[in-house]
């Protein structure tokens, strides 16, 4: 069975044109009695759950997420300036030896058909419209947003050859303003996926992040912001991390994919191309490193008595996989390769939130 949100074998562009066409084969669920009894960043939402920043590539994949009943819902990652997307393959299945996280297990061997536990590797390489096209499509998903939905707009800056910091932290702000510009009533920095230099993601070099962060602050006001971030090895590092979503963020969004080495059965690079043997994996495979950080971070929150929110998100395939993340102290918890495969999550989630 494949995605019925994006067919893989055809191209991001195609995608985008499209819309999630293999929904519109499905019945849609209905929700009887269904109100905003829960609260994410002072909003009501019907329940804490939703779809991050990946799947709704636009105003289309959002209304359709809309009706099928996912309360909260990411734009997808846009940026201040047009930016391609990776040349096919973008999405493969793989199989893993047991759970992935950053320290082990980093090979994964890609599969022609996906197993009863589905995980899949994406390379996009964030690809985004520019903001004459994105902006104006942010305020139609906008109409699209039901009572006790909520939409949150995802942004990044763009890393360039021979960029200063500064100039990489000003194109962060400037995404941010655009954003705001929306009037998406939530934002979201993306500091998980560019590269800086030889230092890997954003989020990786705190110093910089506080920068970004604190810029991004100046440029939005007031807007509530969510820092969405990668797998952190140290404590430490995740104790920055909480000060600087205390200071100048509203949540922490926890994880997003997991690099890896995606490999043929051979042993050679699957997906063809430079700078593309690793690849996130995302689905089934990272849930036991996405629970490890919310539950980290959630006893940073209580021990600092710190304020922000927690977004947990990787590998929520089932409603078993959401509660276990809300039992860890996630406040709001995001599905993107269970929701992509398996439309009626969120249904199956609120059957089980009623009992």
């Amino acid at each position: 069975m494949d995605s019925f949100f994006y067919n893989i074998n055809k191209s991001y562009e195609e995608n985008y044109k499209m819309g999630p066409i293999g929904l519109a084969k499905l019945k849609k669920p209905i929700f009887r009695s269904l109100k905003p009894k829960f609260k994410f960043l002072g909003f009501p939402v019907n329940m804490p759950f939703g779809i991050p920043a990946g799947p709704l590539f636009n105003s289309l994949f959002v209304k359709a997420a809309s009706a099928f009943g996912f309360s909260v819902l990411t734009y997808k990652t846009a940026r201040s300036n047009y930016y391609p997307c990776h040349p096919l393959p973008n999405i493969l299945y793989i199989k893993t030896k047991g759970d992935l996280r950053i320290e082990k297990n980093r090979e994964v061997e890609v599969i022609s058909k996906p197993g009863s536990k589905i995980s899949i590797t994406n390379s996009f390489g964030v690809p985004s419209q520019g903001p004459d096209i994105w902006q104006e499509d942010v305020k139609k998903a906008l109409s699209y947003i039901k009572d006790g939905q909520l939409l949150i707009m995802a942004f990044m800056g763009t890393a360039k050859p021979n960029q200063t910091q500064q100039e990489l932290i000003d194109d962060f702000a400037l995404s941010a303003k655009m954003s705001k510009e929306t009037k998406a009533k939530v934002l979201e920095v993306n500091l998980s996926c560019p590269n800086i230099g030889n230092e890997g993601l954003v989020c990786y070099n705190l110093e910089v992040t506080a920068k970004i962060c604190k810029a991004i602050r100046h440029m939005i006001g007031n807007t509530p912001l969510i820092l969405k971030v990668g797998y952190y090895r140290h404590k430490k590092d995740l104790e920055k991390l909480a000060r600087i979503a205390n200071e100048y963020g509203n949540a922490i969004a926890v994880i997003n994919t997991i690099q890896s080495k995606i490999l043929d059965r051979n042993g050679m690079q699957a997906i063809p191309g430079k700078n593309r043997l690793l690849s996130g994996v995302c689905g089934h495979a990272i849930k036991r490193a996405g629970i490890e950080m919310v539950s980290k971070l959630n006893k940073i929150r209580r021990d600092g008595n710190y304020k922000f929110e927690i977004v947990g998100i990787g590998g929520v395939m089932t409603p078993d996989d959401y509660f276990d993340y809300r039992k860890k102290g996630a406040d709001l918890v995001q599905s993107a390769t269970g929701a992509m495969w398996n439309p009626y999550l969120a249904y199956d989630i609120w059957k089980k939130e009623t009992l």
